[in-house]
């Protein structure tokens, strides 16, 4: 078979990519409603699921070389290398040494092999990642960089890099305004858990060193989004200055697969349903305990016959190598108790559980078959480490005392129902601990000391994993504003300050382009955004993007459409995540471990010649013998530190010299396309004029700012949504949405607060914004200041934002502090509940007597 390449890969993808572009528009039925329904999205699934099928056909090592290929960034994308120092690295491993304790240690084999870098690399490279015109910006302007997201990148543990990532990062760091750090770390299965969290602690550490964590946000997906949760976990055990706030896209959280999600099929997701299997190489898959056994004795075997010159006197034969090949599993009777010599029968404590390997690597078949797994499952970490808290972040004793977070999950996805579990478990730890009889007392104390973190829960209709992969599709585009408002609200509750970011649905590519509509070929700003709404009898409370609501009981819990139409999610008993009790989060099932067994022998049947080979490679190395660590250290089996020959330095294929991927080169630009596009509409929008106002006088001298324009009009309403700007930019400020007692609903805090009639009284002032001048009564600010030494009668106008619904209110409370008007009123579109309507116009006071009266015609309100 040809390897994996640029060539290779495009003749295997390009039939997929033609048969999607037929079938979408002659099966367009079974796609309405759905985001395949959108032909790039369709287009963009199909080639992803087809691009891992056919790397399943190659080695790990090959897929690492295509996907750590360089790739060229847009000359409008800064990006500067930096690495993080040895000092950090060591300060990185004792804080992990810390938390991981000596029982810890000793699962994972040791505190000094998984320090190692490998033979061809010393040190542990990042990549700072900022729009150009953003950094020229801030270098003339000498501001301190207070906008910064560290990001983990996704890719099951053992494949991707910052390079193919960077045209999603580039489209972070516009979208925030921010510098975007993206840690290179080590990946395996040639550097299993805990290498690639030792790397971005140290990343983190670096960070640390010059910049406040107020200024910091985490992100990730997928195996990133783990890692982040894992981070932070660490961060807030070893008392480490916590970030912002964290955004989760899509995070793995549970190598168990113990949720029922994981053992459907899942037509609406890429991600394999049997799990990761490759061609056999010597990184993957490692050899089994039965093996390594048998591999051993024909190693002593073949020493023995060695003869005076140092050669070997008879070679191994790989066809009786593959003859002595072991099962993937063992059979052995339901009523048997386990055995502390076999694989899973032993018991440890380490990060507040005790863990019983036996109860989740035992599972008992549909034919009352009791097998336990022997192979690896998992290129991240070996079998009796998978449940651990730092490995599967859901079994944490507690995920509180977090800074707030953002998860986003994908509705069609497989591993949708254990991060709608995690979500909750962070808002609500004790009712989602873990079992009473797992917990340490260490972990009872933790989950004591830590209140609830605040979780912002969007779970996007029908979308796969991880959707802002496909950044060129609609719901991505949805996805990235909600990461933006997220990450900016963070900022600012940290900073105590507004943050400023993008508000480009205007100049957007593809809000205006047709190339991405339906299959009817009607947009999505039409008709079906209204049908959507309208089937949810007006359920809607917002769109992606929007301002964030007051959290209650510590969640923000939103289903999103393929629109970005905001609605309520269903009640938690709803939700199957959910509902799987406590006892069984962390037990290995049946079906996922079927389907992943008949894929494994069919694999085997597939490759079974090399296979072999690498067994008679591995012998041969045994002969030679390995340079070690030093006692105690014991580094897993798949482990390129546990398989350095001696007198040669081991080599990792991954690490070679990296060549430019044409292939990865392609997918970027077409991921990019739309970042360089609504550039350039963004320039030429700032030298257009602002558009035309109407204006007119009420009976109380108010004049009435109108704008006829259709594109202001929300898809399902005849109303207003925000004033436009000519910078398309808005400023997020914290609105005290994680505010009052805890699990005390927003209407009693209220309640609490005001008087019975709901109006100040002299023992019961009304809360203020964040200027602290202005109140504000059951949300709404008021056209009136307190504690301030009035110098004129005129209230006081911002001309930079409006924020958008629902927070408009603040927005107008802004305006009134800054410009020269008499009176200031403002309605916005609210939530239903607040029993407000949006009305087409700003009414603004005339100018005081005296005062020339130019700017009349031409009132300049920006959004």
């Amino acid at each position: 078979m040809k390897r994996l390449s640029t060539t290779s890969v495009s003749l295997a993808v390009t039939p997929t990519a033609l048969s999607t572009f037929f079938s979408h528009y002659l099966r367009r039925k079974p796609l309405r409603q759905r985001p395949t329904a959108h032909l790039s999205y369709d287009e963009g699934l199909h080639l992803m699921r087809s691009f891992l099928d056919f790397a399943s056909r190659h080695t790990v090592e090959e897929l690492q070389t295509f996907t750590s290929q360089w790739v060229p960034h847009p000359q409008w994308v800064r990006v500067e290398a930096v690495t993080v120092s040895d000092a950090l690295l060591e300060r990185a491993a004792d804080l992990l040494i810390r938390q991981l304790g000596e029982d810890g240690i000793r699962q994972v084999g040791g505190r000094e092999w998984w320090r190692w870098r490998g033979p061809e690399s010393t040190s542990l490279d990042a990549e700072w990642i900022e729009m150009r015109k953003n950094a020229d910006e801030r270098e003339r302007s000498g501001d301190e960089q207070r906008r910064i997201m560290l990001y983990l990148h996704g890719g099951a543990y053992f494949f991707g890099g910052v390079d193919n990532y960077r045209y999603q990062l580039q489209r972070h760091a516009r979208k925030l305004k921010a510098r975007v750090l993206a840690p290179n770390y080590r990946l395996a299965p040639q550097f299993p858990f805990p290498c690639g969290l030792h790397d971005c602690l140290a990343t983190y550490l670096y960070l640390l060193e010059s910049h406040d964590a107020s200024t910091v946000v985490f992100a990730g997906d997928s195996a990133g989004g783990g890692l982040v949760l894992s981070l932070l976990c660490i961060l807030r055990d070893q008392g480490l200055p916590l970030p912002a706030g964290a955004v989760l896209v899509s995070p793995w959280v549970d190598l168990t697969h113990s949720f029922p999600s994981v053992a459907t099929d899942a037509p609406l997701d890429y991600i394999p349903p049997a799990g990761f299997h490759y061609k056999p190489s010597r990184a993957w898959p490692p050899p089994n305990s039965d093996d390594m056994v048998m591999l051993r004795a024909e190693a002593e075997a073949a020493r023995r016959k060695r003869v005076d010159d140092g050669k070997i006197g008879a070679s191994v034969d790989p066809i009786e190598l593959q003859a002595k090949q072991n099962p993937p599993v063992a059979t052995r009777d339901p009523n048997e108790p386990p055995s502390a010599a076999e694989p899973g029968g032993h018991q440890s404590t380490s990060g507040g559980l005790h863990t019983d390997t036996d109860t989740f690597l035992t599972v008992v078949t549909a034919e009352g078959e009791r097998i336990t797994i022997r192979d690896q499952t998992q290129m991240y970490t070996t079998n009796s480490l998978l449940s651990h808290p730092l490995v599967s972040p859901v079994m944490q004793p507690t995920l509180g005392g977090l800074p707030p977070l953002l998860i986003l999950v994908g509705g069609g996805e497989l591993l949708r129902d254990e991060q709608i579990y995690v979500a909750h478990k962070c808002a609500n730890p004790e009712r989602y601990a873990p079992d009473s009889e797992r917990l340490t007392d260490d972990g009872r104390e933790l989950l004591a000391k830590h209140k609830p973190t605040d979780v912002q829960l969007q779970v996007w209709d029908d979308l796969c994993h991880v959707p802002p992969t496909l950044s060129f599709t609609r719901p991505a585009k949805y996805m990235y504003r909600s990461i933006a408002q997220f990450g900016a609200w963070a900022l600012a509750r940290a900073q105590k300050m507004g943050i400023e970011i993008l508000d480009d649905e205007s100049i957007s590519v593809i809000t205006s382009s047709e190339s991405d509509s339906d299959e009817d070929g009607t947009s999505h700003d039409g008709d079906e955004v209204a049908q959507d709404v309208l089937s949810q009898q007006s359920g809607r409370v917002g769109r992606a993007g929007d301002a964030l609501p007051p959290f209650r009981k510590h969640m923000i819990r939103q289903r999103v459409t393929r629109h970005g139409v905001i609605l309520p999610l269903a009640p938690e008993s709803e939700l199957p995540g959910c509902c799987v009790e406590a006892a069984d989060v962390g037990v290995i099932k049946e079906g996922p471990v079927a389907k992943w067994l008949a894929m494994k022998k069919q694999w085997d049947a597939k490759f079974p010649a090399a296979k072999a080979k690498v067994h008679k490679q591995m012998v041969d190395d045994m002969i030679v013998g390995f340079d070690g660590f030093g006692h105690g250290e014991h580094p897993p089996p798949s482990a390129l530190a546990g398989r350095r020959r001696r007198r040669q330095a081991a080599s990792d294929p991954a690490q070679r010299k990296r060549t430019k991927g044409v292939g990865l080169a392609l997918w970027s630009l077409w991921g990019s396309k739309h970042d360089e596009a609504t550039v350039e509409r963004e320039e030429r929008a700032e030298l257009e004029p602002l558009p035309d106002f109407k204006d007119r006088l009420d009976e109380d001298g108010y004049r009435h700012v109108f704008r006829d324009d259709a594109a202001m009009m929300s898809p399902n309403t005849d109303t207003i949504s925000q004033v436009p700007s000519r910078s398309r930019r808005r400023t997020v400020v914290d609105e005290n949405q994680t505010g009052g007692a805890e699990h005390t609903p927003l209407e009693s805090n209220q309640q609490h607060d005001s008087s019975p009639e709901g109006h100040p009284s002299p023992d019961n002032l009304l809360k203020t914004g964040v200027t602290g001048k202005r109140p504000q009564l059951g949300g709404i600010a008021m056209p009136f200041s307190l504690n301030k030494n009035a110098e004129t009668a005129s209230m006081l106008t911002l001309d930079s934002v409006v924020s958008p619904a629902p927070s408009a209110v603040g927005s107008i409370m802004d305006i009134a502090e800054k410009h020269d008007f008499e009176k200031v009123v403002a309605t916005e579109h609210m939530s239903p509940a607040d029993g407000l309507e949006l009305h087409n116009e700003v009414l603004v006071g005339l100018p005081r007597p005296g005062k020339k009266e130019e700017g009349d015609e031409a009132v300049n309100i920006t959004a």
